[in-house]
């Protein structure tokens, strides 16, 4: 039976965790760092931390964001991994607390057009600092999952989802197999199986 796999972006498709790179263009990295660390150690509420971070981001131009576009990277075995699942009928989708501004031609390529993503707010050439439309946290993910089971028509048992941080937790929990992929220990620790190979091939094995 077809199945639905639904993929977190940041450390999970891509090497790289978006914010990151934004913010060392804005020259803030360290501070964003230390946030993104913590939210993803599930130490602070994750839709906090994002408006933390996405606010010391205030005055970026939106050139920026074109060169970290240019600058991600696709995990080891993602292509590979998406265009197999694609083949053989499945639903691969995306789900990410970065950002759509970034990762929509990422997607376009691998085509992928079930996703969804945090949007930033830009005025006038540069980002506000803030974000727009609801926050993808850790219930948004799970209730997107959620989605797609409703208008696919595929029981929840048929869908697996992969992520690496405690923002992925509720996701991973609700699916039929949940897979941690070299990740946060609090992933870990409710998580179906886990991944320490960095290479998103290793998925096939498991499903």
């Amino acid at each position: 039976m077809t199945q639905i796999i639904l993929l977190d972006v940041d450390s999970t498709l891509i090497n790289e965790e978006v914010i990151d790179l934004i913010a060392a263009k804005a020259g803030v990295s360290k501070e964003v760092s230390r946030i993104t660390s913590s939210a993803m150690a599930g130490e602070i509420n994750f839709s906090e931390s994002l408006l933390r971070r996405v606010s010391l981001l205030a005055g970026v131009s939106v050139t920026a964001l074109d060169e970290v576009r240019e600058s991600i990277t696709l995990t080891n075995g993602a292509a590979e991994l998406v265009s197999t699942l694609q083949a053989r009928g499945d639903i691969v989708a995306v789900v990410s607390g970065g950002f759509t501004e970034v990762i929509s031609p990422l997607l376009t390529t691998l085509k992928i057009s079930r996703f969804r993503a945090n949007s930033l707010e830009i005025i006038e050439g540069k980002l506000s600092g803030k974000v727009q439309g609801k926050i993808i946290d850790r219930r948004a993910k799970a209730d997107f999952l959620k989605e797609i089971v409703a208008s696919s028509g595929i029981p929840i048992s048929n869908t697996v989802a992969i992520g690496d941080g405690a923002n992925d937790i509720d996701m991973i929990q609700s699916a039929g197999i949940g897979i941690a992929f070299c990740a946060k220990p609090a992933l870990i620790e409710v998580a179906d199986r886990v991944i320490s190979t960095r290479d998103l091939r290793e998925v096939l094995k498991v499903i």
